[in-house]
């Protein structure tokens, strides 16, 4: 295996170009934080892009930042907060949930398109994607986008890197919008409610007219692990001027309920574990599940599967949007919850990840959701065409795709 480690896009191109005609595969990689997300892979050589690094443009002014995939997300964070600004779609940092050390970089993170809290109200990374340069598995360099949010030349390819998980093209330049920074942040904690109320409640929050930023609820035992009382806890996120945030604070209480409040810096410790997944990271031999089912029936979801697994544990964020499930190993399987998992949101819609397993696991188990036939033909013909000889990222999302 072979280690290769462009310094600009046209070697990078040779790279792949060499690659492609050798009918060899690449294992994509940078800062090397998401090895573990996805199917394992049994690529020929290694192409890292951790010296596609730095910032190319950035314009306070225009909201908007270009900077090459292998920069390393806390240089760019410390880059917009010293001009009071901010990557609004707050991707999570995932090295504990997948095991994996490195360094989570822009590019990885927009390839595998990771968002975190904020994202029910701002918006996926995929939003804030605005253009790239690249290179495909032809060996091809080319560009999408541009530095405006209404660009409307040609397809919006943005959206189709974003989530591919670098298996259509080495992303080389990437063009974000960025986001003034909140003043001032709080949340409010209402302790007790049961799941169902729970979401409920979150749902009342977020048609309020009080711009709730993000809303979780955590079952007893994953608000125990955060350091908080024996009891269920619902969380809502308010951020803005600082009497604001009081006016609406009050408001959101007159209507659900009042409870603790945490400050700033304790609501953004609170919400970075929730991103993180934290509330169900303590216990060893277990495996971790991402579900995104619609909101409303999130509780429902989940009581079926405590049905058929009680061991379970969980906790909802994005207002139930999103359910996070942590099964024991040995309950789970050899499908790591598979059949269970599915089968119980085949009825509800929506679609589940397999985040945290084995590798030899993830290796025999789907762990994306499958495809019906119609949407699985598109999905070749587009690797088809991006990737004709199947360099990039082999395996990485399907089996021999």
């Amino acid at each position: 295996m072979t280690l290769l480690q462009p310094k600009d896009a046209a070697e990078a191109a040779e790279m792949i170009l060499w690659a492609g005609s050798e009918r060899a595969s690449l294992e994509i990689r940078a800062g090397g934080s998401k090895g573990g997300l996805g199917r394992p892979m049994r690529a020929d050589h290694v192409l890292d892009a951790s010296r596609l690094a730095g910032v190319v443009d950035y314009e306070p002014a225009e909201l908007v930042l270009t900077a090459r995939p292998g920069t390393p997300l806390k240089d760019i964070a410390a880059l917009l907060a010293a001009q009071g600004q901010m990557l609004s779609f707050e991707p999570p940092d995932w090295r504990e949930l997948l095991q994996g050390g490195g360094e989570p970089t822009l590019g990885g993170t927009l390839a595998c398109n990771l968002s975190g809290p904020r994202r029910l109200r701002a918006g996926a990374a995929r939003d804030f994607f605005l253009g790239f340069a690249g290179v495909n598995g032809r060996g091809e360099i080319f560009k999408a986008g541009g530095k405006v949010v209404k660009n409307v030349t040609g397809y919006d390819l943005c959206k189709l890197m974003a989530g591919s998980f670098g298996t259509l093209a080495l992303l080389t330049e990437v063009t974000i919008k960025v986001m003034p920074r909140p003043e001032n942040a709080c949340t409010l904690l209402l302790p007790g409610l049961a799941d169902e109320a729970a979401v409920g409640l979150m749902a009342g929050a977020l048609n309020s007219p009080h711009e709730v930023s993000a809303a979780a609820q955590l079952p007893a035992i994953p608000a125990r692990r955060l350091g908080f009382a024996d009891s269920a806890l619902t969380a809502l996120r308010l951020e803005g001027p600082a009497p604001s945030i009081a006016f609406r604070a009050e408001a959101l209480q007159l209507l659900f309920g009042s409870g603790p409040r945490l400050d700033a810096p304790e609501s953004e410790a609170f919400w970075r574990k929730i991103g993180e997944v934290a509330p169900l990271l303590s216990l060893p031999g277990r495996v971790v599940w991402r579900l995104c089912p619609p909101p409303s029936v999130a509780p429902k979801l989940v009581a079926a599967i405590l049905e058929k697994s009680p061991s379970a544990e969980h906790f909802y964020d994005w207002a139930g949007g999103l359910v996070w499930l942590s099964l024991d190993a040995a309950d789970a399987g050899p499908d790591a919850g598979a059949s269970l998992v599915r089968a119980a949101l085949k009825p509800f819609g929506g679609h589940a990840t397999l985040m945290a397993a084995s590798e030899e696991t993830r290796e025999k188990v789907a762990v994306f959701e499958p495809e019906p036939p119609a949407l699985a033909a598109l999905t070749r013909k587009i690797k088809q065409g991006f990737d004709p000889y199947g360099a990039l990222n082999p395996g990485r999302m399907r089996e021999g795709a």
